[in-house]
């Protein structure tokens, strides 16, 4: 049976030397995960923060919900900004803060 690679059912009765294998494979997926699932959705967290934290008055955004809008009024002590949406100048929504996805500057040139 060893001819076929099947030489862990050989081993000794003491078993010295099966964990270590399976300790640095988790050990090995474990680093996998991290650095493919939780530190890149950890920057995109901090990116999400960082462009919530910059909104202004005049800012044009993109929500959750595909809408484009002007932002108006920010409440203050709460998350929720006052969005005007379309060209006539009737439709205002008060929403969340952490529905806006992209920020276009008021200012920018």
């Amino acid at each position: 049976m060893n001819g076929f690679g099947l030489s862990f059912l050989t081993q000794s009765a003491d078993g010295t030397g099966s964990f270590i294998p399976l300790i640095i494979m988790v050990a090995v997926f474990g680093l996998v995960f991290y650095f493919m699932i939780m530190r890149p959705q950890a920057n995109q967290e901090k990116k999400q923060k960082a462009l919530l934290a910059s909104l202004e008055i005049g800012d044009s955004v993109l929500t959750t919900a595909g809408f484009y809008g002007v932002i108006i009024d920010m409440v203050e002590g709460q998350d929720i900004i006052i969005v005007e949406f379309g060209n006539n100048k009737n439709c205002r929504i008060p929403m969340k803060k952490s529905s806006v996805i992209e920020v276009e500057k008021a200012n920018a040139e």
